[in-house]
């Protein structure tokens, strides 16, 4: 069935505020290594501004959400890479804190109450430096972008092997 079987990659964040566009570029990435070595069929990559019922859009019915969002801490380290993973029964608790006003850990409780989560998701959360206005990212931020796309392909391929392997 392909509700069990679809992917949804969502690079969350704003582009024109530095590094909360972090998101937006590893989906620009992982859409242009596409071209060349094509990603699995039902496998869609999109972005969002971190709107939750945006959010809940892009990952209704997907048995892997794969979201990539910058995250604010103190005392922050630009570009350091937090990786959270929660199936469907952990799903209860917000899994970062967003650079948004209502964000991921709003969507994922509006998702919970009503029944639309993703089965699996896993959160790539980047520290990041500079939220001001303007394009670009921090040379700290934009060194861990590649590095993203490796890993969201490799979150893909471990999906797909444990689809194909079946219920443990």
């Amino acid at each position: 069935m392909e509700t069990h079987t679809r992917i949804a990659v969502i690079g969350v964040g704003n582009e024109f505020r530095r590094d909360d566009g972090v998101g937006w570029a590893v989906a620009a990435l992982l859409r242009d290594r596409a071209e060349s070595r094509p990603l699995p069929p039902g496998t869609a990559v999109a972005t969002c501004d971190g709107d939750p019922v945006r959010l809940i859009e892009l990952w209704e019915g997907a048995g892997l959400a794969v979201v990539v969002d910058a995250a604010h801490a103190e005392p922050g380290h630009p570009g350091l890479v937090h990786r959270i993973e929660l199936d469907a029964e952990r799903l209860a608790q917000p899994p970062a804190t967003s650079s948004h006003g209502l964000g991921l850990g709003e969507a994922v409780e509006l998702a919970r109450v009503l029944g639309r989560l993703p089965g699996r998701l896993v959160v790539y959360a980047v520290e990041g430096g500079d939220a001001s206005l303007g394009a670009g990212l921090t040379p700290a931020v934009e060194g861990v972008v590649e590095p993203l796309v490796a890993s969201v392909e490799e979150e893909i391929v471990r999906h797909r092997v444990a689809r194909a392997k079946g219920p443990s």
